[in-house]
């Protein structure tokens, strides 16, 4: 009967280990997804803001469209991780997301209309994709002040206009200050 307890007592210490392991390692992976967050959104503002002085909206309209792909592709390279930004009113058709990625949005929506902090919304999770396990890593991306000279409320017609060149199926306008407009969504296969 000792040697059953022993027994016993082993199995739940080593299932104890497991368990602060994988939760360490869950930690882990968050950080680097908050990593690359910030490298991302590093690397895309200062491009931005050099597009809005050089030649305002429409040429940052024209940055986005094409520097956004190339950090996110440079950014997945370097790191392993598949890099996406997503909206549940994409601009691009690639910003469409998928259910893991619409449900986080939407309690996302759900937790900033109950006064949450939109700068600190993120949301991690260990899961299996065909069968596969992944960790997936989304981050809040709030609506601020710049921001709503393309995806606002009352865009210039000029801007409007070659929104509609760019993407002819946008939907990514109509936000107002602190709104979440989408979302950094990274996922790694473990």
């Amino acid at each position: 009967m000792k040697k059953w307890t022993l027994l016993g007592v082993a199995s739940i210490l080593s299932f104890s280990a497991m368990t602060a392991t994988a939760h360490e390692d869950m930690k882990a992976l968050s950080n680097e997804g908050r990593a690359l967050a910030k490298q991302f959104l590093g690397q895309l503002k200062p491009e931005l803001k050099k597009a809005m002085k050089a030649g305002g909206p429409l040429v940052a309209l024209e940055v986005c469209q094409t520097k956004a792909p190339e950090i996110a592709k440079k950014v997945a390279q370097d790191s392993g991780w598949q890099v996406n930004r997503v909206s549940l009113k994409p601009r691009n058709p690639s910003a469409k997301p998928d259910a893991f990625e619409e449900k986080v949005l939407k309690q996302f929506e759900q937790d900033r209309k109950a006064g949450k902090d939109p700068k600190k919304l993120e949301y991690a999770e260990k899961v299996m994709e065909n069968g596969q396990p992944v960790f997936r890593y989304m981050k809040a991306i709030p609506t601020g002040d710049v921001c709503l000279t393309c995806h606002g409320t009352n865009l210039a017609p000029q801007v409007a206009q070659k929104i509609k060149q760019l993407y002819p199926n946008d939907q990514a306008i109509g936000f107002n200050k602190g709104d979440i407009r989408g979302a950094f969504s990274f996922k790694k296969s473990l």
